[in-house]
């Protein structure tokens, strides 16, 4: 943004109010936030996959498409982190044998429910839509960086560390693609 705070003509952010909310209360062990975490990813994947089947667009449709298959990538490096840390096999069920997936399974990145995520996205504006998910992708971000500084090992530390830059990632593709679209709509 140039000019700063000088730049700023009076926008506000706007969104479901239930965005950025972080649902790490239960956990307190490693394998616990590794669990949430693999919750939070799941859910991710499942947003952006619906999403996916509601887009026209080819280049947003492949970006989210891109996005949802990313969080398969980071499930699967949190289920072998938390095998590497048990020192069991990987087992794909793991998360909800730490913790019951009641609630959780239908969590996503920011603490959203996909559920209501979903719901909110109908009808908005591709715009709208782009911005939740530059919302959820930056609350994972910080999220992850959290995460890396509480590791107690060099191992998790090292996941949490790839995982924040992936979704640093994430965010510049996002951002790239809504300034687009602005430059678009606005020539």
């Amino acid at each position: 943004m140039e000019g700063g705070i000088n730049a700023w003509k009076g926008l506000v952010a706007e969104g479901p109010p239930q965005s950025g909310m972080a649902y790490f209360s239960p956990a307190t062990k490693p394998e616990e936030f590794i669990a949430l975490a693999w919750f939070l990813e799941d859910g991710s994947r499942k947003f952006y996959s619906e999403l996916v089947s509601t887009l026209t667009d080819r280049e947003t449709k492949e970006l989210y498409h891109e996005l949802a298959k990313a969080e398969e990538h980071h499930q699967a490096s949190l289920l072998k982190l938390h095998g590497e840390l048990s020192g069991k096999a990987p087992d794909p069920g793991f998360a909800g044998s730490v913790i019951p997936s009641g609630k959780e399974g239908d969590l996503m990145e920011g603490g959203m429910r996909v559920s209501e995520a979903l719901k909110w996205a109908k009808g908005k504006a591709m715009t709208d839509i782009l911005e939740l998910s530059i919302s959820l992708e930056t609350h994972a971000y910080d999220l992850y960086l959290k995460m890396e500084r509480q590791a107690i090992d060099q191992r998790s530390a090292q996941v949490f560390d790839l995982l924040s830059r992936e979704e640093k990632e994430h965010l510049e593709r996002l951002s790239s693609l809504i300034e687009k679209r602005m430059v678009i709509r606005s020539g």
